[in-house]
């Protein structure tokens, strides 16, 4: 017997070897002269399947680009497309189609998906009879619109006549789970076939995007590394209404890397004298055990680390005959006024594994925007935090990860953190591009990092900075770094807006409309324009007046001043770190 074209040491599966060794034996028969060789076996044929994306601080990105190589694998041939690169006209001519899409702001769709779900939404859009769909959604479940982007999606396909293969996925903050749960069975309901589908050209195909960061270590969201708190110190000068923190880790001996533009995962501790009184009002002492998903432990310190004592869970306020939405103060008002044999029962469920999961939530990771480049500072990564601290009924209430990095991250000597990818959130590839930020208050985080990037790349592009707070004189963030770099003309322009300095307040918006027929011209020299920042109020602010300025100094209609806007956004000249 002659032997196989392709031995078994080869790196394909079985199926793969008996489709090549068929193919290349009719290609170079060995059968005797006079005979026919044998049939080829017939390939099996490999569905396409397109996924869309929908990102506005990447996770809705990565999750995509798992998607592909888990498609690949069942017989699909995956593409994967940035929303911001794809056409309604496009969808309608699709057969397979899944999308994941994040929420951000009051139930606003990510900035690539903005004009895809507007075009989605139009009276215009066209029938998309024949196209079968899933949607995942990403959310968090603390907001009122929760996942409402994706909801937007879905319901809009199927009206517009698309197959709903799968229901929709929305996903909380602790997404890993329902996100598997949901890939697997709309990749099954699309119809895979994973016993005889060969690999060979089922790659995904991933377009106009980065691979992803290459971690040495292992270390991830689900893997932290326990990085050594270097130093935490106050931004803020006296006077100031505001705490803002500088705060710096060690990277080193992690593999961790980053670029400017990429975010940090922090996982904090719960406040401990909120751990004291919840145990008081349980009337535990601590140490009694708790189910976790580390397993077993004392209450006191799943309390403190695995569990979120935030906005409560329905199945905590039905275990205390709550009705409403109360806030974790209401839930300790309850927890004292119960009785006995109630709180005996409640801390009995504590210690059921399946049960205590829907009473108390995880406790989840905090991302912060990088204030450092890698290449100013090696080994290190720099994160500029607002301590959030407000009153609820008379009684003080803190940021969990905000106050944890500013009472608690010093003391403890390190902290688990990883490193979030933004590839959407990037300095301009060329050095040669110029640069407009506008980053008030803790916004300016990225663009430190950006301007420490375009130094130590000796970049020759013009940088202009739009930088605002309360007092000039207790709020000026890295005062001494962004004069120095005016002086050194590292920064062309550093305009500045304290809105408590004077009677009127005056904002970064303002600025930008007084300075408009610069800053048109500068978006008429290529310039990309960057935005980081609170995304309900000063986000909204600034897209106005950046339409303002293309209308004022443009010479453009308000329409033509949002396609300038929408041509700037596509071209990924118009980037937003906006939460």
């Amino acid at each position: 017997m002659n032997a196989p074209f392709i031995p078994e040491s080869a790196p394909f599966s079985p199926d793969q070897r008996a489709w090549l060794n068929g193919f290349f034996a009719g290609v170079f028969s060995r059968a005797p002269a006079g005979t026919q060789p044998a049939s080829l076996p017939s390939a099996p044929e490999l569905k396409p399947l397109t996924i869309l994306f929908g990102s506005q601080t990447g996770t809705a990105e990565s999750l995509a680009k798992q998607m592909a190589k888990e498609a690949s694998k069942r017989g699909f041939v995956p593409t994967v497309i940035d929303l911001a690169q794809f056409s309604l006209a496009k969808l309608a001519s699709e057969k397979n189609v899944l999308i994941i899409t994040s929420t951000y702001g009051e139930g606003e769709p990510p900035d690539n998906a903005r004009a895809f779900h507007a075009a989605l939404g139009a009276a215009a859009a066209p029938s998309l009879n024949g196209l079968r769909f899933s949607v995942c959604s990403l959310g968090d479940t603390n907001y009122t619109l929760f996942c409402q982007a994706g909801k937007d999606f879905d319901t809009r396909l199927e009206k517009l006549g698309a197959t709903r293969v799968h229901a929709r996925a929305d996903c909380d903050l602790d997404y890993e789970a329902p996100f598997r749960a949901w890939l697997d069975a709309s990749l099954s309901a699309l119809g895979h076939n994973s016993s005889n589908a060969p690999q060979l050209s089922a790659s995904p195909q991933i377009k106009n995007q980065e691979s992803e960061i290459k971690n040495e270590g292992g270390f991830s969201r689900t893997n932290p590394f326990s990085a050594k708190v270097l130093g935490v110190h106050l931004l803020n000068g006296t006077g100031s209404a505001k705490e803002v923190n500088h705060v710096e880790f060690s990277l080193e001996g992690s593999g961790l890397s980053y670029e400017a533009g990429d975010a940090l995962g922090v996982y904090p501790r719960n406040c401990p004298q909120l751990v004291s009184e919840i145990l008081a009002a349980l009337n535990c002492d601590g140490e009694e055990a708790v189910s976790t998903p580390a397993g077993e432990l004392p209450i006191r310190t799943a309390l403190t680390q695995n569990f979120d004592l935030g906005k409560p869970t329905p199945d905590l306020l039905e275990a205390l005959g709550l009705s409403a939405s109360p806030t974790i103060l209401d839930v300790l008002d309850a927890l004292r006024a119960a009785s006995p044999a109630s709180l005996t029962s409640l801390r009995s469920e504590m210690s059921n594994a399946a049960k205590v999961s829907s009473l108390l939530k995880k406790l989840q990771p905090r991302l912060y925007s990088i204030s450092s480049s890698p290449k100013a500072h090696p080994g290190q990564v720099h994160l500029t935090v607002g301590a959030v601290r407000y009153e609820v009924g008379g009684r003080a209430r803190k940021g969990v990860c905000s106050t944890f990095l500013a009472e608690q991250a010093v003391a403890l000597g390190t902290t688990g953190v990883f490193v979030h990818s933004n590839k959407a959130f990037r300095p301009p590839a060329s050095s040669d591009i110029p640069m407009i930020m506008v980053g008030p208050g803790t916004g300016i985080a990225p663009f430190r990092a950006f301007l420490e990037e375009r130094i130590a790349t000796a970049a020759k592009g013009k940088n202009w900075l739009f930088f605002g707070d309360q007092k000039s004189s207790a709020d000026f963030l890295y005062r001494d770094e962004l004069l120095g770099w005016k002086e050194s003309g590292l920064l062309a322009r550093l305009d500045l807006a304290f809105s408590r300095d004077q009677a009127e307040k005056i904002y970064v918006q303002q600025r930008m409309r007084e300075n408009a027929a610069e800053l048109f011209a500068w978006l008429e020299q290529g310039a990309h324009f960057y935005v980081c920042g609170d995304a309900s109020r000063m986000a909204k602010d600034v897209d106005a007046a950046l339409h303002d300025v293309i209308v004022q100094a443009g010479g453009k209609t308000a329409d033509e001043a949002a396609a300038y806007v929408q041509n700037l956004r596509a071209a990924k000249r118009y980037q937003r770190d906006v939460y």
